[in-house]
């Protein structure tokens, strides 16, 4: 095996709809986490001034017009190419401050790494119960059926390699 001595690029993906009241924030403190990773913001289709804010604040800002996450996280993987990849929203739910540890994981030889939002005030915050007796039922069901002790199946927040 050839010993890679290049420092590993990281890309931290963020798709958007109409987040220009977090977005500027978000890309910041990503920024800040992650010195020297490309920041992207996947605009799909916002009505606000969500990219404009993003390129403002330094992230390279591409469109995907069409609609839903799903268009958006294809068009990501298909265009960008990076050793690691963090995946987050841009509505500054995910705190940036753990994704160094996300990533150091992935280079350790993780496939992917999954973000927790639960361990916080999400649930007090989140006042749809049925929503969160779901959350709790595929958690409980996946890591019984794995053997697993993932936190928050549900979140947006990942590294991949």
């Amino acid at each position: 095996m050839q010993e890679k001595t290049e420092k590993p690029t990281v890309a931290v993906l963020l798709p958007c709809y109409n987040e220009e009241v977090t977005i500027g924030k978000v890309v910041q403190d990503f920024q800040a986490a992650l010195p020297g990773a490309d920041i992207y913001v996947y605009d799909n289709n916002s009505t606000d001034h969500t990219a404009q804010i993003a390129r403002d604040a330094g992230a390279i800002v591409r469109k995907e017009p069409r609609q839903g996450k799903g268009h958006v996280i294809r068009a990501m993987f298909e265009e960008i190419d990076a050793d690691v990849y963090v995946m987050a929203d841009g509505d500054d739910t995910y705190p940036a401050d753990a994704a160094p540890a996300m990533v150091q994981k992935v280079l350790e030889g993780y496939d992917m790494v999954i973000g927790d939002r639960l361990s916080s005030t999400y649930f007090k915050e989140n006042k749809r119960p049925f929503h969160n007796f779901g959350n709790r039922l595929v958690r409980g069901c996946i890591n019984r059926l794995f053997g697993a002790n993932v936190r928050d199946i549900m979140t947006g927040y990942r590294a991949f390699s």
